[in-house]
């Protein structure tokens, strides 16, 4: 057990589902934001759709170029590998889908306080003049299908791979789609004469996105700093960290067990002296789980020579 690169067999076949569905979600999103770009007018439900659109391509891009990384072998440079890119492509991602929240927050609050009365205006067609709040909703209606979709598909793969990046995105994907809903009801709200309906419809999902985005960097920090792996969707320890400790703590005694993340997978030190028979990582989180033990380290009191 060492931190070596490449990806495991064991998630293999998951981790190239991800990053396929991740080219899909670059290619279905720059069509809906050039969708949107071309029908947004003044409306700023759909202003702001089509720069969180842009910025939902964040996460799928510091997914691929993590998982690029990750593959690498070790060399005298990083004589660790690249395993924490993973980690620091979470913490991009974190941040654009909080970008995303405070972003929709900011204008939206601006437009409610300066009491901006947005304005959509006819276009004409074929020789036909006709509301362009239809050719809005139907660019936001578009918008909602692909993110409702590839989010759906994508939470699983996560769950899977132990990938925050790819679960952060996710969560992106439904603030996409949620935008999108919210932006169709400002559009009808403006038709009906309610000036205020689109920002408030968008300011109500900037509150979701900011609390996901907030619990997300919390997350990336921890990580960074060495802190015990976390749950994807949650700040509590994950339930293999604590399967993890319970195994170490019932073949050793009550001994002190530290546990870190680096990407994926989790590092282990045990203070005690470094037993005959060195467990295996299938023996400590079973079969399944197995790839997630990068590396176990015994630490015994007298001598901190470490044994992997």
């Amino acid at each position: 057990m060492s931190l070596h690169g490449g990806i495991p067999a064991a998630i293999a076949d998951d981790v190239r589902h991800g990053e396929r569905l991740e080219w899909w979600t670059l290619a279905w999103m720059i069509s809906v934001v050039a969708v949107m770009a071309l029908v947004m007018g003044s409306s700023q439900a759909m202003k702001t759709a089509v720069i969180e659109d842009v910025l939902s391509l964040v996460p799928a891009i510091v997914f691929l170029l993590s998982i690029h990384w990750e593959r690498k072998q070790p060399n005298r440079r990083f004589p660790f590998g690249y395993r924490r890119a993973n980690s620091l492509a979470f913490l991009v991602a974190a941040t654009a889908l909080l970008s995303v929240g405070g972003f929709l927050a900011y204008e939206s609050v601006t437009t409610l306080v300066r009491q901006e009365h947005p304005t959509v205006g006819g276009i004409t067609l074929f020789g036909h003049t006709i509301w362009l709040g239809w050719l809005m909703i139907a660019a936001l209606a578009y918008s909602v299908v692909p993110p409702l979709i590839l989010g759906h598909i994508k939470h699983p793969i996560a769950t899977r791979i132990r990938d925050k990046v790819l679960h952060t995105d996710a969560l992106m994907q439904k603030a996409d789609w949620q935008t999108g809903l919210a932006g169709i009801a400002g559009i009808i709200g403006i038709g009906l004469g309610w000036w205020w309906a689109d920002a408030a419809a968008a300011l109500f999902i900037s509150l979701s996105i900011i609390k996901d985005a907030i619990g997300a960097l919390e997350k990336a920090v921890a990580e960074l700093l060495d802190g015990t792996p976390r749950a994807l969707d949650s700040n509590n320890p994950s339930g293999d960290a604590e399967r993890l400790t319970a195994a170490l703590k019932k073949r050793f005694g009550n001994v002190e067990v530290r546990l870190r993340e680096t990407g994926r997978y989790i590092a282990a030190e045990v203070d005690c002296a470094s037993p005959k028979v060195i467990p295996t990582a299938e023996d400590l989180l079973g079969k399944e789980l197995a790839w997630r033990l990068a590396s176990l380290t015994f630490r015994p009191a007298a001598a901190d020579s470490p044994v992997s």
